[in-house]
């Protein structure tokens, strides 16, 4: 099932797709609203990021060949830190370069929607916590990230976290292929497969750091080929079962 949230009569809603069709819910159905009456085509309707979350969990260097492109140890056990939700756009929305950075570079990830709150879970208690998945982009200035000794800057720009296009609820997250592309040309392709610290395990180990509400979002960390982006350019990032993520970077 797909899950979107869209902008519709002057409000942003939470809706399920079926045929091509919107039908709106009366609530957000991470927390259990109901569907109502209202419906909309979804060619007519501005899609927003699915989900508002109270945080941003990322895992860094979840694969291999990533921490090597960038000269980086795989790290002993899952390497966390945040986004801030000001960086959160949706699909088609334009990434900004910010001033303060001479290389800004994207990152497909696998981004997992908590759908009920979780403290020091188990990994098998992990796949009845999440509500769905989704595509998030780490947008990252690379030169702040090196030059900084923390990354809160180099990946907290308004801007620098695309999610979208929808929530997909049935979905197996294993296996699933990630590409990212620059206008048309493959820059990362994997799989889901080549994480080092799989889905389930990566939300037991946050929820025995902190506590996940319905809603939070954990990034779960980029494949090799990360590339620069330049104002004018069109970034796509696609994972099988999802779709497709879209933005233009200016």
């Amino acid at each position: 099932m797909q899950i979107v949230r869209a902008q519709h009569n002057g409000d942003a809603k939470f809706g399920k797709i079926s045929d091509g069709i919107i039908h709106f819910y009366l609530g957000d159905p991470i927390l259990g609203a109901s569907l109502g009456s209202e419906t909309a085509a979804l060619s007519e309707v501005k899609l927003l990021a699915p989900v508002t979350p109270s945080k941003i969990v990322c895992i860094g260097m979840n694969y291999s060949a990533h921490a090597a492109e960038i000269a980086q140890d795989v790290p002993d056990e899952p390497l966390v830190f945040f986004k801030p939700v000001s960086a959160i756009i949706g699909p088609e929305d334009t990434i900004v370069l910010p001033r303060q950075s001479g290389q800004v570079e994207l990152e497909i990830e696998l981004a997992i929607v908590i759908g009920k709150q979780a403290k020091d879970i188990s990994t098998a208690d992990a796949a009845s916590h999440i509500f769905g998945y989704t595509i998030g982009n780490d947008v990252t200035a690379r030169d702040l990230q090196f030059s900084d000794l923390q990354w809160a800057r180099s990946k907290g720009f308004d801007t620098f976290c695309p999610l979208g296009p929808w929530i997909e609820t049935e979905l197996d997250p294993e296996a699933l292929a990630l590409e990212s592309r620059v206008n048309g040309q493959s820059r990362q392709k994997s799989t889901s497969n080549d994480m080092i610290t799989n889905v389930f395990d990566i939300v037991s180990y946050v929820s025995q750091n902190v506590t996940l509400f319905p809603g939070d979002v954990i990034l779960t960390g980029s494949p090799a080929g990360i590339s620069r982006i330049e104002a004018g350019d069109q970034v796509e990032c696609e994972i099988s079962g999802i779709g497709v993520l879209h933005n233009p970077v200016a």
